[in-house]
């Protein structure tokens, strides 16, 4: 067994099949990676957020408070990165760790005022930018691109 990617040890031509899915998952990814290099260079000068501090945030804030392991879903990160981010903004004050009442060996995040503060100044601008970037787009393909992704996500997630 190689340990180099799979596609280096590809045919020429691959099958029309595997072409096509990668040539749509390379789309993708640089579509999700130009998104980023516009979103996430304001969240650090105006805010000091990385993007996963400030998915934390806004998950907490418009979700409530939130188990850890449940920020880990939403937010595709592993419990190691949520807990190094998560303590780092419980180290500014943003947010608090609090016993989780449903299961005594998990904890919930939860805004603390100071925390409650920052993501209400800093969402408005990221929704604006969001808005902004997604204008590329019709109304009709912001709808389909949606539903695309969705289906795509729950279908590898295994939640369809």
């Amino acid at each position: 067994m190689s340990n180099y990617p799979i596609w280096i040890n590809m045919p020429a031509s691959p099958a029309p099949g595997t072409a096509r899915a990668l040539d749509t998952f390379v789309k993708l990814r640089r579509a999700v990676n130009a998104i980023g290099a516009r979103l996430n260079p304001a969240l650090l000068k105006e805010h000091r957020l990385t993007e996963t501090q400030f998915g934390v945030l806004e998950a907490v804030h418009h979700k409530g408070p939130m188990a850890q392991a449940r920020l880990c879903e939403k937010l595709l990160v592993s419990g190691s990165n949520l807990t190094t981010v998560v303590d780092n903004l419980e180290r500014r004050g943003w947010v608090r760790r609090s016993a989780d009442p449903d299961d005594r060996r998990a904890h919930r995040v939860e805004l603390t005022p100071s925390g409650r503060q920052i993501i209400s100044r800093a969402f408005p601008g990221h929704a604006t930018r969001i808005t902004q970037v997604l204008r590329h787009l019709t109304r009709e393909e912001q709808v389909e691109l949606g539903r695309l992704c969705r289906k795509l996500g729950r279908a590898v997630a295994g939640t369809v």
